[in-house]
C-alpha cells in the first residue's frame, strides 16, 4: 500500500559493457552511431569503469590535434579514469545526493556508475529529480496508510470535477465512529494498526479509478467517478459492511463503525464553477451530511436533500467584500515567533495576516488568498503587509527590542517587477533598516518568470533582506528551484515535520534537506513544531529555526511580548 522508497537501481539506463584491450577506434566507433550514448563501462579484469563521451573526444582530439594519429592502436584499457565515481544499486536517493554534494566541484555533476550484475550509468541530474519527486510524494500523501492527503486530494481531485462527465461523480465523505477510544485505552500503536487496516478495507470497497484519500485522524474521503446516486449509495454501504467483521491487532479485537456523508457532483448549483471551488464545496456538503448522520445514530450514510443545491453564497460574498478590507480595517497582522533552536532565542517572527469581516466574521487565508491573486487585490493587501509590518519593525526598535519580521510574498507580486520598489519605499519611509524584514515566497502559484523573479530577489538580497522559499517540497518547489532562486532560507513544510519524532523516514527526508541546505549556506526552518520530541530531532539535525505551536501561537503584537519574555534560553 505505501510507495516503495526509490533506489539508484530504478534510474539511468543498463550500459554498455566492453573489453579492456578493445580499440579505442572501435569505441569512437561506436559513439559516433550513437549521438545519445553517454559513456561505456570499461572490464578490466572483471573491474568495472565508466567513460564518458567527454573522456574520449579529450583524449581523441589531444592538445595540439593529434590525439586520433597517437592513440589509432592503443586499447581502451589505457584511458580507464584512474577513479570512478560509483555507488551501489540499493542506496538510497538520499543517501546518493550527499554522496554527489560530497564530490569535488569539478566532478560534481558527472554521470556515475551503479555497480550491479549489469552495471548501470545515472545521470545526477535524475537523482536530484527523483529526490524531488519523493519530497513532493511525501507532501502530498498521508505517511501511516500511503493514502493521498487533505493536500493531495486537492491537487488530484479537481480533474475529476472538470470535463465531460463530470457530473457522474460522488463524493462520500468517512468518518470512524468513537476511534479516539481505541486510542485512549491501547495506544496510539494500535490505532494506527486499525487505520492502516481499515485502509486496506476501504481500497477493497472502490475501483482503481475511485480516489481515496485520509483527510486526518479519522477521517477520509473517497472520489467516485462515472456513478449515479445509486452506485454511490451501494458503494457507501459495502463500506459499511466491511467494518462488520473485527480488526485484530495485539491480541485485541477491536469492532469499530463508520458514519458517511453522501455528495453528488450534480448538486452544485453552477457546474461552470471552478473545479477546486466544487471540490471544496462538494466536500463541506458530504461533511455536513456525515455529521447529519451522526446526530440521527450513527452507522448509517447521510444525504442532505439534493433539491436543495450548494450555493456558492459565501465565496462570492468574500470576493464582493475583498476590497473593501482595506478601507475598513479590516485586515490585521498576528506575529509568530521563530526561535532559534540552539538558543532558544526568539529575535525573528513571521507575520501572518487575519482577516475578520463585518458580514462574513473572521475568514481564513486559505478562503481568500486565491481569490486575492485571481482578482489582482493581492497587490495592494501585500503592500499593505509589508508597510505594516515595517511599522511593526520600527515600534520594537523604538522599544528597544529589534526583531526581524518575515512577510509571505505571492509569486504575482513578483510579477509585476513592483516588489523591490515596494520593499525598499516602505523601509526608507518607516526608517527601517532592510536586515529586520525578510521576505518568504509562497507557492499558492508559480513563479512564470524565473529570471525576473531571480533578479528582484538578489536586489534584496544585496541590500540586506532575507529571501526564504516557504513550504519546501510542495506545490511548485523543488530541488531545481534551488538552483534557480537566489536565497537565503529555506523553510520545511509541516507536512514533514508532524512525523519527525516518530517515522524514520520522515527524518531522513528533513535530513537529506537540512545537508545540501547547509552546503548552499542557507538557514532552515522547521514549521509546525507541536512537541519537544520534533524539537530534540530537528537540534540534532542541526535545523536553525523552529516555528510552531510549542514555541507560540500566532499573536497580535500586543500579546506576544509576555510569550517571548517566557520562552528564554534557559527553557532550553
Amino acid at each position: 500500500m505505501k510507495r516503495s522508497t526509490p533506489v539508484l537501481g530504478d534510474l539511468g539506463f543498463e550500459a554498455i559493457v566492453v573489453p579492456g584491450d578493445t580499440s579505442l577506434a572501435e569505441i569512437e566507433v561506436l559513439f559516433r552511431a550513437d549521438r545519445g550514448l553517454r559513456g561505456v563501462v570499461i572490464d578490466v579484469g572483471g573491474h568495472h569503469s565508466l567513460l564518458t563521451r567527454d573522456q574520449l573526444d579529450h583524449r581523441m582530439t589531444g592538445r595540439l590535434g593529434y590525439g586520433r594519429a597517437l592513440n589509432a592502436r592503443v586499447s581502451v584499457e589505457a584511458l580507464v579514469p584512474h577513479r570512478t565515481f560509483r555507488l551501489p544499486p540499493s542506496m538510497n536517493l538520499q543517501t546518493a545526493a550527499a554522496a554527489v554534494l560530497g564530490r569535488p566541484e569539478e566532478s560534481r555533476y558527472q554521470d556515475m556508475l551503479v555497480t550491479a550484475a549489469a552495471p548501470r550509468i545515472v545521470p545526477v541530474s535524475e537523482v536530484f529529480e527523483g529526490l524531488s519527486d519523493v519530497f513532493r510524494h511525501a507532501a502530498l500523501h498521508d505517511p501511516l496508510t500511503g493514502l493521498a492527503n487533505r493536500r493531495g486530494l486537492e491537487e488530484s481531485g479537481p480533474a475529476l470535477l472538470a470535463g465531460e462527465g463530470s457530473s457522474r461523480a460522488a463524493i462520500l465523505y468517512i468518518d470512524l465512529d468513537d476511534f479516539k477510544v481505541i486510542n485512549d485505552t491501547f495506544g496510539h500503536r494500535s490505532g494506527d494498526a486499525v487505520l492502516t487496516a481499515f485502509t486496506a478495507r476501504l481500497q477493497a470497497c472502490t475501483r482503481p479509478a475511485d480516489t481515496v484519500a485520509r483527510l486526518g485522524g479519522d477521517e477520509f474521503a473517497v472520489i467516485l467517478t462515472d456513478v449515479d446516486e445509486a452506485t454511490a449509495r451501494t458503494a457507501a454501504h459495502r463500506i459499511l459492511e466491511s467494518l462488520d467483521e473485527p480488526f485484530d491487532h495485539d491480541g485485541h479485537s477491536f469492532r469499530l463503525s463508520a458514519t458517511l456523508g453522501l455528495a453528488m457532483a450534480d448538486d452544485v448549483e453552477d457546474d461552470r464553477q471552478d473545479p477546486g471551488t466544487r471540490l471544496e464545496y462538494l466536500l463541506r456538503h458530504a461533511d455536513e451530511a456525515m455529521l447529519q448522520a451522526k446526530h440521527e445514530g450513527k452507522r448509517r450514510l447521510g444525504r442532505i436533500d439534493p433539491s436543495r443545491p450548494i450555493r456558492f453564497s459565501r465565496q462570492a460574498l468574500i470576493r464582493r467584500r475583498l476590497p473593501l478590507a482595506l478601507g475598513n480595517a479590516g485586515f490585521s497582522l498576528h506575529y509568530q515567533p521563530l526561535m532559534d533552536i540552539l538558543t532558544g532565542s526568539c529575535l525573528a517572527v513571521e507575520a501572518l495576516l487575519r482577516w475578520e469581516d463585518p458580514e462574513l466574521g473572521m475568514v481564513s487565508p486559505e478562503d481568500f488568498i486565491h481569490i486575492a491573486e485571481f482578482t489582482g487585490e493581492i497587490h495592494a493587501i501585500g503592500r499593505w503587509v509589508i508597510d505594516e509590518a515595517c511599522i511593526q519593525a520600527r515600534k520594537w526598535m523604538d522599544a528597544g527590542t529589534p526583531r526581524a519580521i518575515s512577510v509571505n510574498i505571492s509569486p504575482l507580486q513578483l510579477a509585476t517587477g513592483s516588489l523591490v520598489p515596494d520593499i525598499q519605499a516602505a523601509l526608507l519611509r518607516h526608517h527601517v533598516p532592510a536586515s529586520l524584514l525578510n521576505i518568504e515566497i509562497t507557492e499558492s502559484a508559480a513563479i512564470v518568470d524565473l529570471p525576473s523573479a531571480a533578479s528582484q530577489l538578489r536586489a534584496l538580497i544585496h541590500a540586506g533582506t532575507g529571501v526564504a522559499l516557504d513550504d519546501y517540497g510542495t506545490a511548485y518547489s523543488s530541488l531545481a528551484l534551488l538552483r534557480e532562486l537566489p536565497l537565503t532560507g529555506l523553510k520545511l513544510d509541516k507536512a514533514f515535520i508532524d512525523a519527525i519524532d516518530t517515522d524514520r523516514t520522515s527524518a531522513i527526508l528533513v535530513a537529506s534537506v537540512i545537508g545540501p541546505a547547509k552546503i548552499l549556506g542557507l538557514r532552515t526552518t522547521a514549521e509546525g513544531v507541536e512537541r519537544e520530541s520534533q524539537l530534540a530531532v530537528l537540534r540534532g539535525l542541526g535545523c536553525d529555526t523552529a516555528q510552531g505551536y510549542l514555541i507560540s501561537r500566532p499573536l497580535p503584537a500586543a500579546e506576544l511580548e509576555p510569550v517571548l519574555r517566557k520562552r528564554t534560553p534557559a527553557d532550553m
